[in-house]
């Protein structure tokens, strides 16, 4: 019988993995959130960073595309403390989300004990979630996460069970998605050298040379259009960036800029029954124009100052 070789698991300091909070941690909490959605069981898309609240900025906004809701997730490298509890309820109320995931090296009993207390006197759909984070290795193997769930809602298990249910029935929705995208891909061969992911609910076109973003979005009641900033850009900064020009674009789009804080502006928007195949050829082209018009907007803007 031969006995296998194996290796000791060993705990790191945190700051071995992420040398900084706010330039390294929670840009990659940001790009891995399937970590996070494997421990708390809940879908989750990439919203933003940094997202002004006030004179704050919540870490990170996600989406859960079961129901639209917005996730607010708010990580540390340290302890919790009062400081951030304070801004999560702050966060809260200021994004209109429903579902809060706190990420910390360790958890005080108080602040343990407070989310415990929100998630027994709050009404669906809130939801708090405290989440231990741990970084570990093997020998010289890479660094790795480890997430560990403190604090869930009350009876999450049948909760699971439910979203599991939907889940499985998401998967309809991103067929839904990759076919409409592939329409629309072999409709204009322009996209496709985009080459971006076919069941995502949006697509876009990356103007570096300005800073923006051109989007273009699929939902089950419309299509639509709309910009934003570059990945990481705070969304007031986006909007001091248009605000110049905000009359002309309005003019041109048909749409309003929206709040400083919005972080996407100018939502042009085309109401349809978008899993409806005869219409396809109608949406995509009237996508595939707006997205022109925009992208020939601001290029004609922005190449006036430059």
């Amino acid at each position: 019988m031969t006995i296998p070789t194996l290796g000791a698991l060993t705990e790191v300091d945190l700051r071995e993995a992420w040398n900084h909070e706010a330039h390294s941690f929670t840009p990659w909490l940001a790009a891995n959130l399937d970590a996070l959605t494997a421990k708390i069981g809940i879908p989750l898309e990439l919203e933003g960073q940094e997202v002004p609240v006030e004179t704050f900025a919540a870490d990170i906004l996600a989406r859960n595309p079961l129901d639209d809701s917005l996730v607010l997730i708010e990580n540390q490298l340290e302890g919790t403390d009062h400081t951030h509890l304070g801004q999560i309820m702050t966060y809260l109320a200021g994004l209109d989300a429903h579902t809060v995931v706190w990420v910390a090296k360790d958890f005080r009993e108080p602040h343990l004990s407070a989310l415990k207390w929100l998630n027994d006197h709050t009404v669906e759909p809130f939801a708090f979630f405290a989440v231990k984070v741990k970084a570990v290795r093997i020998g010289d193997s890479p660094i790795a996460p480890v997430f560990e769930v403190m604090v869930r809602p009350n009876h999450w298990e049948r909760q699971l069970q439910a979203i599991a249910q939907e889940t499985r029935q998401m998967s309809n929705l991103g067929q839904f998605r990759k076919e409409f995208w592939t329409d629309y891909v072999n409709r204009f061969p322009d996209e496709q050298a985009r080459g971006q992911a076919d069941a995502a609910s949006s697509r876009w076109r990356v103007l570096n040379d300005i800073g923006l973003v051109v989007t273009v979005y699929l939902a089950q009641r419309e299509v639509g259009v709309f910009i934003r900033g570059l990945r990481g850009v705070p969304s007031v900064e986006v909007y001091e960036q248009l605000a110049p020009h905000l009359d002309r674009l309005q003019a041109i789009t048909g749409a309003e800029a929206g709040p400083p804080d919005r972080g996407h502006y100018f939502v042009s928007a085309y109401k349809a029954k978008t899993p409806d195949k005869s219409q396809w050829a109608r949406l995509t082209d009237w996508l595939h124009t707006t997205a022109d018009t925009y992208e020939e907007t601001l290029q004609d803007i922005f190449g006036e100052e430059s």
